[in-house]
């Protein structure tokens, strides 16, 4: 099991304004009973984490067979926890970690790289984004291979056998219980802390916009599949209202390509996390998708960072509101 980790997270806090750093990010983790309250030093004495405990749901797995070992990363990371910002920045695909237990699921170092296994640069660019507007984010800690942690539990795409030409031996024949055990050690605990955060504003009476951010490839197969022309994708579905003042901050940037519902369509079911916290609660949403090429590199997050901040920035000063039944 893992404990008393130290999670990573972008330098100076809150400088613009001379103000102290914020205090670092806090989790829970992995006790011999299930998930436990970790103590992380804060403001002088240490404080327990804010997190509600997690009760893993029956129909999952029990915590007595875990697959985080104690040299594994925690299966999600918390950044500028105390951000001021009303919004949530959530990052589904940010890593491309694998428990020891599973041995990257018998693929080569090579295909843990790729794609299929994380969604490139998203990871950096939801940290800078959560630093540059001061607002929280929820990042996952291990690759969609792993679990893909936004589809719904029941979609045989959360465990792939096959990506993009790419074989996933150690995804085929999962039983029920498998299944359960992957769900409980990386899908519920990443969620119950997006519901744990969510919680947080309700109780401070704060209405956040929920910012989903995601990378796709700048072309899908062979290398002779066609070219994907945007830049950045807005994807939406319920939400329109949101989407399109994002999309108008975009266009404005010049020489941007900004896909509307491209490269894929916010209206396809495959997209649990806003689905399950933002549409089943009627919070405002955004969901965002920068192509992997420009944010590769450490100077293109940077460049990215701040462009979508300058876009979400008047969004969030203005208050982002869902979209009224019946519109």
């Amino acid at each position: 099991m893992w404990e008393d980790c130290t999670l990573p997270r972008p330098r100076g806090g809150r400088d613009e304004g001379g103000q102290a750093p914020s205090p670092a990010p806090r989790v829970t983790g992995w006790g011999e009973g299930g998930w436990l309250p970790l103590l992380t030093p804060g403001r002088g004495e240490s404080e327990a984490v804010s997190f509600r405990s997690v009760t893993l749901p029956t129909d999952h797995a029990p915590a007595r067979i875990p697959l985080i070992g104690r040299d594994d990363p925690a299966p999600f990371v918390v950044l500028e926890e105390h951000g001021a910002a009303p919004a949530l920045i959530v990052c589904d695909h940010a890593s491309r970690a694998f428990p020891r237990a599973l041995d990257r699921l018998g693929l080569p170092e090579l295909g843990s790289w790729q794609h299929i296994a994380w969604d490139i640069g998203a990871g950096e660019l939801a940290r800078g984004l959560s630093h540059a507007l001061d607002a929280p984010a929820v990042l996952a800690g291990y690759s969609r291979l792993v679990v893909d942690c936004n589809r719904s539990p029941d979609d045989p795409e959360a465990f792939r056998t096959e990506s993009d030409g790419w074989d996933i031996p150690g995804n085929r024949g999962l039983s029920a219980l498998d299944r359960r055990i992957r769900l409980g050690s990386f899908f519920d605990p990443y969620h119950e802390c997006i519901d744990a955060m969510l919680q947080g504003f309700r109780t401070r009476e704060v209405v956040p916009l929920l910012v989903a951010v995601h990378s796709f490839s700048p072309r899908l197969g062979s290398l002779d599949a066609a070219d994907r022309p945007w830049h950045v994708g807005v994807l939406w579905d319920q939400d329109e209202n949101n989407a399109r003042r994002l999309l108008a901050h975009l266009r404005a940037e010049k020489g941007l390509v900004v896909g509307d519902n491209q490269p894929y369509s916010g209206r396809h079911p495959a997209n649990y996390t806003i689905d399950h916290h933002a549409r089943a609660k009627r919070l405002p949403h955004v969901c965002i998708e920068v192509r992997q090429d420009l944010i590769d590199s450490p100077g293109g997050v940077e460049r990215w960072v701040r462009l979508l901040a300058r876009a979400l920035r008047p969004m969030l000063e203005r208050g982002a509101r869902p979209r009224s039944s019946g519109s």
